[in-house]
């Protein structure tokens, strides 16, 4: 009876040891709670790159969905912080983001300037490329157009409240300017819906369809500041915190740049 009790503790002992070494060669298990980005256009292209390798390496998991800077659609940043959604990291235009914290919807400490942006103009794939090389050559192109589209985002409020008063066409292109919510301006070029379109080069390079004809020439150029911030509904803001870190890193310039972004270089 003895030996039999002996032998059973052996076993028991060797059951629980191997217990420990199966579990201990189990790789770590991914957080249970998941990180919540909401991003804008222009970095979308250079997010959707680097996700895969900040999950990969941090076994975090970021639920990322996608909407404007501005405007009042449903998607729309503003719009979400403001039915309070708890939200962990935005992506968005500066200026956006600052009448955000203004408000008191994000953390004030939180931004981090990620990169910036410049608008550009597009056709439709094959079709002539205007000239846009100066501010006459971009007024006689946008005079002529049929038709044009901008975005209901920075490029386009920047557009039609700024430049196109600056050309003192506003009122003369009215007619013919459409204002695209929360979808790519590409979209309407490339089906040929629009026979022109403006909005930040990063987002008009993943368009199939479409030929980007240039940037906007100098004095009609608005470079744009894209930034990383925690709103103040965050439920994770160490885990937010680390992945705007990363984002902004050095590591992640050469692909950034790739997209059509500029990064932000912090010292």
């Amino acid at each position: 009876m003895h030996r039999l009790r002996a032998k059973s503790a052996a076993l028991i002992s060797v059951c629980a040891f191997l217990g420990i070494a199966v579990a201990s060669a189990r790789p770590p298990q991914a957080k249970q709670d998941s990180i919540r980005v909401v991003t804008s256009g222009a970095f979308t292209a250079a997010y959707l790159e680097l996700v895969p390798e900040y999950e990969h390496a941090t076994r975090s998991k970021l639920v990322t969905e996608f909407g404007p800077s501005m405007g009042t659609t449903h998607n729309a940043i503003p719009v979400r912080l403001g039915r309070g959604e708890a939200i962990d990291v935005v992506i968005m235009a500066a200026p956006a983001l600052d009448d955000l914290t203004k408000q008191g919807k994000i953390r004030a400490d939180s931004r981090v300037d990620l990169v910036q942006s410049k608008i550009g103009m597009a056709v439709k794939a094959g079709a002539p490329k205007p000239d846009i090389s100066t501010l006459d050559a971009l007024k006689r192109t946008l005079l002529a157009a049929k038709s044009i589209a901008y975005s209901d985002s920075a490029s386009g409020v920047y557009l039609s409240t700024e430049l196109f008063p600056k050309l003192g066409i506003a009122d003369q292109i009215k007619s013919k300017c459409r204002k695209i919510e929360a979808d790519p301006v590409g979209g309407v070029v490339a089906s040929g819906e629009v026979e022109i379109g403006f909005q930040q080069i990063s987002e008009l390079r993943p368009v199939k369809g479409i030929d980007i004809v240039g940037e906007l020439p100098p004095g009609a150029q608005r470079v744009i500041v894209f930034a990383a911030a925690i709103p103040t509904t965050s439920k994770h803001p160490e885990a937010a915190k680390t992945l705007i870190q990363w984002l902004a890193s050095p590591s992640n310039y050469t692909l950034i740049q790739k997209t059509g972004l500029e990064p932000v270089r912090h010292k």
